[in-house]
């Protein structure tokens, strides 16, 4: 591959992030989601579904628009679901997951406590995208969040950050970049592999006892890079490969999480496992 296109291709992937997926939520977007079950805190968990759902969104994204795809598809299926904005920056509407990702994980252990207490649930299970499926994993390990949470599944997620193809490795030939971005957002400094915050995150094993575990991966991703730095070792783990399920499928990061029904099929199977069905290409029509 030509080198500028090993640079372009990770900047492309950032930029769709930022400004095709995540767009602003609309009004009437955010407004629809109470009625249709998500985010209805008088949902009260079946006994096919005990566990509410809360679903956490990557960096740059919000509680609506990440889960515009995956959230009607669970609710359609009678869990109670739920999403959280976190990581807000002062003057910075719409675009969320900036902040210290520590701080971020206290927000989620506060919302998962108001889930419970609205659906009687003692425990829940947690679906992330990027950030997302990574930042749970600092309140299940450091605030109590095994004791909580069933089952942690990550699409695509930061779990060893991200070296974004190559670039990262350029910040030491830019006097002043690391600290700048650092100060001004500080989850993008935080998911850059070997941060200080990953080097804690990661330190005696990926894993807490007593949760299940799921990565859900593509081998296209651009931005979270090698894509295999997101798979998790330990006990109660399942890695999966997108492409392993369905060689066609072309997702990157951001479809993945978005928009991807053979990802969402395995999210379900990995939520029901006594249910699980076998994901395939012909998954997107279920």
């Amino acid at each position: 591959m030509l080198p500028w296109k090993r640079l372009f291709r990770p900047a492309l992937g950032l930029l769709l992030a930022a400004t095709v997926t995540l767009v602003p939520a609309s009004a009437s977007q955010a407004a629809s989601a109470p009625s249709s079950g998500w985010n209805n805190y008088n949902c009260k968990p079946s006994s096919a579904h005990p566990r509410p759902v809360v679903l956490v969104h990557g960096t740059l994204g919000n509680s609506v628009d990440n889960w515009l795809g995956l959230a009607p598809y669970l609710t359609a299926r009678n869990y109670c679901v739920f999403s959280l904005d976190y990581g807000q920056l002062p003057g910075v509407p719409f675009f969320h997951g900036l902040g210290p990702i520590d701080k971020s994980a206290e927000q989620l252990d506060a919302f998962v406590d108001k889930v419970r207490a609205a659906t009687g649930a003692a425990k829940v299970d947690l679906v992330g995208h990027s950030q997302g499926g990574m930042m749970p994993r600092y309140y299940l390990k450091f605030l109590g969040g095994a004791a909580e949470v069933n089952a942690l599944v990550g699409i695509a997620p930061s779990n060893h950050g991200t070296n974004l193809s190559g670039l990262t490795n350029l910040l030491p030939f830019f006097p002043g970049a690391e600290d700048l971005i650092s100060s001004l957002t500080p989850a993008l400094a935080d998911q850059i592999v070997g941060s200080a915050f990953l080097t804690k995150l990661n330190a005696g094993g990926d894993t807490v006892p007593g949760v299940k575990y799921t990565v859900i991966a593509t081998k296209y991703d651009e931005v979270v890079t090698p894509y295999r730095s997101q798979f998790l070792s330990g006990s109660n783990v399942r890695n999966v490969l997108l492409q392993d399920l369905c060689p066609v499928d072309l997702s990157e990061h951001v479809a993945i999480g978005l928009i991807d029904r053979i990802a969402f099929h395995e999210v379900a199977n990995a939520l029901d496992p006594a249910k699980a069905k076998p994901t395939t290409c012909a998954s997107v029509f279920s």
